[in-house]
C-alpha cells in the first residue's frame, strides 16, 4: 500500500534495521513480566506474609553503604506523554502511573522480580473464606506532610478515591476498608474472593487523612503520599521535580536525592537528550531510531518485550451506537482489512508480534489454538457486502499524539487500509490530539466510534486489562456486552488457577470471534540508559522502580 510505504520511508524502517536490532536485555527484563504468570496467582498471600524489607535482595553491602550516607545524585528520566494527573485514582496511563508510583506507596509492593512484598503493610492474613484480609500496618510510616500512617488514612483514601468523577473510582469499590483492634490493624473485606487483590494493592496508593479532608482538588494540587519521593514542583508541560522523602519507612531507599521527569512526546527529542546527557533514561524508543544509541559513548541500549496490546477500539456505548461497527461481520472485516505484518515490518523493523486478543502469549489462559486475522481485503469486502455495506461507509477515528512509539503512523496506516475496502474517515481524516486531552475525552467516552489505544498489565494475567477495556462502568472502556462481562466478572472471583485459566481461554476465543477491537500488535520496546545509572531493571509492564536506582556523579 502506498500510504504505508511512504510512512515506512519517513520512519527509516528497513530490513537492515531488523537485522541490526539489539538482542533483548538480560533475562531480568523479560522475566519480570513473566513471573506473575508463573506464580500460583490464586495463592498470592494465602499464607501469612512474612514481615520483611520490600527492598528484598537489593540490600547488599553497597546498599548498606548507601543507606548510611543517604540519598545522593540527580536522576533525569523521560516520559512519552504529558501526565494528566499524579494521584492514584486519576493517573490515566503508564507514563503518568510510573510517576505516581514514586510518590505513593500501597499496602503491598511488587518487586522487579514480580514478587509480592510488604510495603505500608508489614504482614497480612486471609480468612478461610477468602473474603477478609487483615493487614498489620507498618509502625512509624510518615506521609510527605509529616503525619503518621494508621488505618483511618486508608479508609479516607478509599473514600476520596471513590468519588465518581475519578477515572479509576471503580478500582476502590473492590474492597471495603475498616479498622481492626488497633490503629495499625486494617481489614479489607471483599464481596467475593479476589485472587489478585494483593497484587493490585501496589497501585492503590495511600494518602493521609489530612490530605483527604482537603478534598480532591487539593489532592491533585499537593499530591501527598508516603512513597520514596515527594513532589517539589510540577511545571506542567515542562518537568516534574521529585526529591527523596527523608522520612521514608525503608531506610535503604531511595538511592537518589532528586528525580526530574521530563515529558517528551517526540522520540527524536528523547534520543537526543540521552545522547547529550540531559536524560539518564529515555523510554519508548523505536527499533530503527534507537540504533544510533549503539554507537553513543556512555549510553546502553536496552530492548525487551512488553505485555501491552495495541488496538483500534470499537464503541458501542456512546459515539458508536447506530454505527456499522455494531455488526460483528463489519468488525471482523475491519480486522481482515489491515495488514498488520506490514505495519510491524515497516514501523517496528519486525520487533513486535501480532495480537489476537487482550490475553497475550505468556498470560494465564492464553489459548494457542486461537488464530490470527489474515490480511485479506477481498474477504473483508465480501463480509462488508454481506453486512449491507458493499460501498463502504464513513466513520470517525481519533488517536493520541506522542503517547506510543510510531503510533501516529500506525493510525495513518490503519486508516489507509480501511480506505482500501471502502471505509473512510469522517471529518476529513483522523483526529490527532495531545495525549492529556485524549485521555480526558476517552474517560468521558467522548472519542469517535474508532480510536487507538493500548493496555498493559503487570499481573501476569489479563484481568485488569479486561476490566478496564471491556466493562461498561470502566472509565476507559468503549465496548461492553453481556457474554464478555459475565466471563470477566467470573474470572475476577475465581480463586482456582486452573479454572481461571479455562475461563480466560473461553473469553479469548469469544473475543476473537466477536472482536471489540482491531487487534494490532504487542511490541518490543527500546530504552536508552546512561552508563552512570545502576539498579534500573525494566520489565514487561514498563513499570519504573526508581527507589532502587542510583547514579554515579
Amino acid at each position: 500500500m502506498v500510504a504505508l510505504a511512504t510512512i515506512a520511508a519517513a520512519c527509516g524502517g528497513t530490513d537492515d534495521d531488523a537485522a541490526d536490532a539489539p538482542a533483548p536485555a538480560t533475562e531480568d527484563a523479560g522475566d519480570a513480566g513473566d513471573s506473575g504468570a508463573e506464580a500460583d496467582s490464586g495463592d498470592d498471600g494465602a499464607d501469612d506474609a512474612a514481615a520483611s524489607d520490600s527492598g528484598d535482595d537489593a540490600g547488599s553491602d553497597a546498599a548498606a553503604d548507601d543507606a548510611a550516607s543517604g540519598p545522593s545524585g540527580h536522576l533525569k528520566i523521560s516520559v512519552a506523554t504529558f501526565p494528566n494527573s499524579l494521584i492514584p485514582p486519576n493517573a490515566a496511563e503508564r507514563n503518568a502511573i510510573n510517576v505516581m508510583q514514586q510518590i505513593f506507596d500501597g499496602l503491598t509492593h511488587v518487586t522487579p522480580d514480580g514478587e509480592i512484598a510488604p510495603a505500608l503493610a508489614e504482614s497480612w492474613t486471609i480468612s478461610d473464606d477468602g473474603l477478609v484480609y487483615t493487614f498489620q500496618l507498618r509502625d512509624g510510616v510518615t506521609f510527605h506532610d509529616g503525619t503518621s500512617l494508621d488505618c483511618q488514612d486508608v479508609i479516607d483514601t478509599y473514600t476520596i478515591a471513590r468519588d465518581p468523577v475519578n477515572a479509576y473510582a471503580y478500582v476502590y469499590e473492590t474492597a471495603e476498608p475498616s479498622c481492626g483492634s488497633s490503629d495499625l490493624e486494617l481489614l479489607l473485606t471483599t464481596e467475593a474472593p479476589d485472587p489478585l487483590l494483593l497484587r493490585r494493592l501496589m497501585e492503590i496508593g495511600i494518602t493521609s487523612s489530612e490530605q483527604a479532608a482537603q478534598g480532591l482538588a487539593a489532592w491533585e494540587e499537593q499530591m501527598i503520599g508516603a512513597g520514596p519521593f515527594k513532589v517539589v514542583e510540577w511545571v506542567k508541560g515542562e518537568r516534574i521535580e521529585l526529591a527523596a522523602h527523608d522520612g521514608y519507612w525503608d531506610p535503604q531507599f531511595p538511592k537518589v536525592a532528586q528525580v526530574t521527569v521530563f515529558p517528551m512526546e517526540e522520540e527524536s527529542t528523547r534520543i537526543a537528550a540521552v545522547q547529550t546527557g540531559e536524560l539518564d533514561i529515555a523510554n519508548r524508543l523505536s527499533a530503527d531510531q534507537a540504533q544510533v544509541l549503539n554507537t553513543t559513548d556512555g549510553v546502553s541500549l536496552l530492548a525487551y518485550p512488553t505485555d501491552r496490546v495495541y488496538y483500534i477500539a470499537f464503541n458501542n456505548l456512546t459515539s458508536g451506537i447506530g454505527q456499522p461497527t455494531e455488526d460483528v461481520k463489519v468488525r471482523q472485516a475491519m480486522n481482515m482489512a489491515v495488514d498488520r505484518e506490514a505495519i510491524i515490518d515497516a514501523l517496528f523493523a519486525g520487533n513486535a508480534q501480532l495480537s489476537n486478543g487482550l490475553i497475550t502469549n505468556g498470560n494465564l489462559g492464553w489459548d494457542d489454538t486461537v488464530g490470527y486475522y489474515d490480511y485479506d481485503p477481498d474477504a473483508a469486502k465480501a463480509l462488508l457486502a454481506e453486512a449491507g455495506y458493499a460501498d463502504g461507509f464513513e466513520i470517525g477515528m481519533a488517536c493520541p499524539n506522542g503517547a506510543y512509539t510510531n503510533f501516529e503512523q500506525v493510525c495513518q496506516a490503519v486508516a489507509g487500509y480501511l480506505a482500501d475496502v471502502g471505509i473512510t474517515m469522517a471529518n476529513g481524516g483522523i483526529e490527532f490530539m495531545e495525549s492529556g486531552q485524549y485521555w480526558e475525552l476517552e474517560a468521558e467516552k467522548q472519542l469517535p466510534p474508532l480510536f487507538g489505544d493500548a493496555w498493559s498489565t503487570n499481573l501476569g494475567e489479563a484481568v485488569n486489562r479486561l476490566q478496564g477495556a471491556v466493562l461498561a462502568d470502566a472509565s476507559y472502556a468503549a465496548w461492553a456486552e453481556p457474554t464478555i462481562t459475565e466471563l470477566v466478572d467470573t474470572i475476577a472471583t475465581t480463586v482456582d488457577t486452573d479454572e481461571r485459566a479455562a475461563l480466560y481461554g473461553e473469553l479469548h476465543r469469544y473475543m476473537f470471534e466477536n472482536p471489540p477491537f482491531i487487534y494490532l500488535y504487542e511490541p518490543q520496546t527500546f530504552e536508552g540508559v546512561n552508563d552512570r545509572v545502576s539498579g534500573y531493571r525494566p520489565n514487561a509492564a514498563e513499570t519504573y522502580h526508581l527507589k532502587y536506582v542510583s547514579v554515579s556523579e
